[in-house]
């Protein structure tokens, strides 16, 4: 059986983003997104794609969320996304990792950074 999750990490930085990150790569798994849980551990994120923007409607903690074209650039980083708000929606972006509040500082990922393992 093939591992069920990515491991993502910032290959501009050599920084490890998470190890246990899942795919949403349906309509039903991108609807539901991060929906349901109450927290995002050490390790783990979303990767939803294709995806141009994201919410944080109904849900129950705050997170970082990175936008990435189709060759996984970084375009754009919300830290501490707050919930019951809505990101931008970005015409070039491809996916958006969703990651525990406080990974994309921790790691020192920004705009132009390249990511691999997605």
């Amino acid at each position: 059986m093939a591992n069920r999750y990515l491991s993502v990490v910032n290959e501009t930085k050599g920084r490890i983003l998470g190890d246990k990150i899942q795919k949403a790569d349906s309509f039903w798994t991108r609807a539901k997104g991060l929906l349901g849980r109450k927290v995002l551990l050490p390790g783990e994120g979303l990767l939803l794609y294709p995806c141009r923007g994201i919410h944080s409607f109904a849900m129950r903690f705050t997170f970082d969320a990175i936008y990435l074209d189709r060759d996984y650039l970084v375009l754009h980083t919300i830290e501490h996304m707050a919930i019951n708000r809505r990101g931008p929606i970005l015409k070039k972006a491809w996916a958006v990792l969703e990651l525990p509040a406080g990974t994309v500082a921790a790691t020192i990922t920004e705009v132009g950074d390249r990511l691999v393992g997605c």
